[in-house]
């Protein structure tokens, strides 16, 4: 960055939860690929640092993110889109718990970062409109997929297809959020919810996370009950756990 240039992306960091700001507000946040590649840089970031146990997103006002900018795909279409797609799908890959603060409109490939997230919630100002129908483009990066795996095949369709776009009550009430709150109570919120993450041990929480993930594909309960007694034979032989029991059988024994 330069003086004269203001960081396109902000990162504050408190208790362990990184707080991720798109700062383009003069554009509504939207995704270009060069703010997509900062986007990659500092998830690389976050993710090296031990001191970064979970991760806000969000956008400076008035926005959220107003999807992406497609002025500058150029002849290559294909190579272009998947360079803008980068800007989500690192979120989406990241190990660490992450939490989409949706702040203002959040449109096309900008639902898709909220939607990429483990987490969404919403202020009262958010707006998700996919938008894609009505510039005659057809849905990208996966957003039918994440859609109606969050919210369902009703939800995908009303907005997608049929063109509904939602407020934040709307958002909460189609199960596309996990909770609306006033405008300024969103980041204290959103940062409560993640400290609460970031808290516990590091592994912990990124083989919680890698868990529920991988449920989608488990088809019955004895596959699962496989699927996380591995993760759970690991943890009680942690340091963590060990401190706990013995803190809970001092308590009983002091009765």
């Amino acid at each position: 960055e330069t003086m004269t240039e203001p960081q396109r992306i902000i990162v504050d960091l408190a208790d362990r939860v990184a707080t991720v700001t798109l700062n383009d507000p003069d554009r509504r946040n939207a995704l270009d690929l060069d703010l997509c590649d900062r986007m990659v840089a500092v998830f690389d970031e976050l993710e090296a640092s031990d001191d970064v146990g979970a991760v806000v997103v969000t956008g400076a006002p008035p926005a959220f993110c107003a999807g992406a900018d497609l002025s500058h795909l150029g002849d290559a279409a294909e190579e272009g889109l998947r360079a803008v797609y980068e800007g989500f799908l690192r979120v989406g890959r990241s190990p660490l718990p992450t939490i989409a603060a949706v702040n203002g409109a959040a449109v096309g490939a900008g639902m898709n970062l909220a939607l990429a997230c483990d987490l969404r919630l919403a202020g009262t100002g958010a707006k998700f409109d996919t938008r894609f129908l009505q510039l005659g483009i057809h849905p990208g990066g996966g957003h039918t997929w994440m859609f109606r795996r969050i919210a369902g095949p009703e939800a995908t369709m009303a907005t997608v297809l049929f063109g509904e776009v939602l407020d934040g009550a709307e958002a909460q009430r189609a199960g596309l959020v996990w909770r609306c709150v006033d405008d300024e109570e969103l980041l204290p919120t959103a940062r409560q919810l993640a400290g609460r993450a970031a808290a516990a041990p590091p592994e912990l929480a990124r083989r919680i996370k890698s868990t529920i993930h991988d449920m989608a594909s488990v088809e019955h309960h004895e596959n699962a009950v496989d699927r996380e007694l591995v993760d759970q034979v690991w943890s009680v032989g942690q340091p963590a756990f060990a401190e706990l029991l013995a803190k809970l059988k001092a308590r009983i024994s002091s009765r």
